[in-house]
């Protein structure tokens, strides 16, 4: 059995809400207003029927107007007061969510950052993006109104509940219990929805996971004339989205009804039950009418916490798929007695190494042993699918070796920083990534506070120098999403400058001038081979001409290091290197 994705985990509610209450932390003082504020307009909702209640059985009959008109102005300014609270409400509360929002949308990046390839192996990078992006989009609501909402919910119904106790203990009942009664039916349905929002954002993530491979394949959907098929896969996932939202309405419609027609049922109760005892001469009609003004004091709340369950539902249902990334653990990190590196010199060893990516697939590399001397260079060659990009990705620790050791200057890789480790090595390889900004911004990738001359001293060694500044904008040219506004020669070639304004001691070309004209990879050699000058270099390439040199050759397939020697060591034996120095797959030139 595969180990599943993080899609495929579950995470309990509990968990979920401690963790999502621990981002509030920071913003503790913008939390506190919001939540004064809301007790402010609870508290004045509450007084208004006590207010009404007071007028109808004290003021009016005893035409205390003096007293009257005091509660009437006291009244006004707290309804000003409540408008300025609502004001803080709505807009620090929103501001504090967006906050909470951005503060999630960072710490997932940020934890994306130091997962695995393996991590990026199993996921697609559309599903990756709703992570980051839509799922978080309903944070906000949630990280305002659900606290607030929940809090003025809870104050309004248990201060509304003591004033009618103390006013007709009778008629409260009616209302304590039949608040209950909805409250359990909204708890009861809350479970379904929320398994409907949660296939909703995976419908979602899917279509985002369309949209991108098919916008990064454009060139090659038109190439083959698919674009109907491009257009036919969108709409299947369209049409699952669609159907998603579909049983999400209709679970959202059964709830809001049942919950209307719930409130609407109290409503009614009160009026029977409250008649009943006027008939019964237990109650008079001014008690009824301050009865009637807290049901709707009561009903709100009740719908507060009725939006509220929706706004849970979709908000944790993101949160929950935010925290399964969060809690995928990096396949590589750092040891915790992992140690600096200094004074690097280059010595790699591999002892006994094998390495697979799936168990049930068998292994990439077989107890493979090398040893790669200071400064010099070996070339890595054989079939494709061997496991020479593989053996040069262990080197890195871009993945780790199921069996065996790697050291570097006779330590296990294992224990060294991570940071210092792949500040150690450069790699160029053969499927350029340049990101979408400038070719300065590119190039100075390799080393951020690089100075502009020392910028150019890279371009000249990576022959691109004469190419950049006969663009019009020069070094702030912009080379388009992946470079697409460079050829595929000119990409390669600021990879390269990458490389050697980085200036590592351990470089890894992999197919590193593939891209190359036959005029422009030999000056470009050239220049590797000045790079490589008492550097430790691991080379893999198809053209003899750029591995023929190496210090020492090996020769990788399925079995593990087939052949090993100099280039004239391995013709004059004859064997599977020989082979392909005569055929088309290891050519001169």
């Amino acid at each position: 059995m595969s180990n599943p994705t993080f899609e495929e985990q579950t995470v309990s509610e509990r968990g979920a809400l401690r963790e999502f209450a621990s981002f509030y932390k920071p913003h503790i003082g913008l939390f506190t207003l919001d939540m004064l504020c809301a007790l402010f307009i609870s508290l004045v909702d509450i007084s208004f029927p006590v207010v009404t209640r007071k007028v109808l059985y004290d003021f009016i009959p005893n035409q205390a107007v003096r007293t009257f008109t005091i509660f009437m102005f006291c009244m006004l300014i707290a309804f000003i007061l409540r408008s300025g609270a609502q004001w803080l409400v709505a807009y620090l509360g929103h501001f504090m969510g967006v906050k909470i929002e951005a503060d999630m949308r960072t710490a997932v990046f940020n934890h994306m950052q130091k997962l695995g390839f393996s991590f990026y192996d199993k996921n697609r990078t559309g599903h990756l993006m709703s992570r980051v992006t839509t799922d978080l989009f309903d944070i906000t609501e949630l990280a305002h109104h659900g606290p607030e909402d929940l809090f003025i919910s809870l104050v309004t119904l248990t201060g509304s509940f003591i004033v009618l106790w103390n006013i007709q203990k009778k008629l409260a009942l009616v209302l304590m219990i039949a608040v209950p009664v909805i409250v359990i039916f909204v708890a009861l349905r809350r479970q379904k929805i929320m398994r409907a929002s949660r296939d909703v954002k995976r419908q979602t993530a899917g279509i985002n996971a369309e949209i991108e491979s098919s916008i990064s394949g454009i060139r090659v959907s038109k190439a083959f004339g698919n674009e109907q098929e491009e257009i036919n896969k969108f709409s299947r996932s369209t049409d699952q989205y669609v159907e998603a939202k579909r049983a999400y309405y209709k679970v959202m419609a059964g709830f809001f009804s049942g919950t209307d027609l719930m409130m609407n049922l109290m409503s009614l109760a009160v009026i029977c039950a409250g008649s009943y005892l006027i008939m019964r001469d237990q109650m008079d009609v001014a008690t009824l009418v301050t009865f009637n003004m807290y049901v709707a004091s009561v009903q709100t709340p009740i719908r507060k916490l009725t939006m509220f369950t929706e706004q849970f539902t979709q908000g944790m249902a993101g949160f929950q798929r935010f925290r399964a990334v969060m809690h995928e653990r990096p396949d590589i990190e750092d040891a915790p007695d992992a140690v600096h590196l200094n004074d690097v010199k280059g010595d790699i060893a591999f002892h006994d190494v094998t390495f697979t990516y799936d168990k049930e697939k068998g292994n990439v590399l077989s107890h493979i042993n090398l040893h790669i001397q200071p400064g010099k260079m070996l070339a890595l060659v054989g079939p494709s699918g061997g496991g020479k990009s593989t053996l040069c990705q262990l080197i890195p620790r871009f993945y780790e070796a199921t069996s065996g050791t790697i050291t570097l200057d006779g330590t296990d890789i294992r224990s060294i920083l991570l940071a210092d480790l792949r500040g150690s090595i450069g790699i160029v390889q053969q499927d350029v990534f340049l990101f979408a900004g400038t070719i300065l911004d590119n190039i100075r990738y390799g080393r951020p506070n690089a100075t502009m001359d020392e910028v150019i001293a890279a371009a000249k060694l990576a022959e691109i120098h004469d190419d950049i500044v006969n663009m019009p904008d020069g070094y702030n040219t912009v080379v388009g999403e992946r470079g697409i506004m460079l050829s595929g020669g000119q990409k390669q070639r600021v990879s390269i400058a990458r490389i050697f304004l980085k200036n590592p001691r351990i470089l890894i070309l992999d197919e590193a001038t593939s891209a190359l004209d036959t005029a422009t990879e030999r000056r470009i050699q050239a220049a590797f081979d000045r790079l490589a000058k008492g550097r430790t270099t691991l080379v893999i390439a198809h053209r003899l001409s750029t591995i023929k040199n190496a210090d020492e050759i090996v020769v990788i397939g399925d079995q593990g290091i087939l052949e090993r020697g100099t280039h004239a060591e391995l013709i004059k034996k004859g064997g599977l290197y020989a082979e392909l120095a005569a055929s088309s797959k290891l050519t001169a030139e």
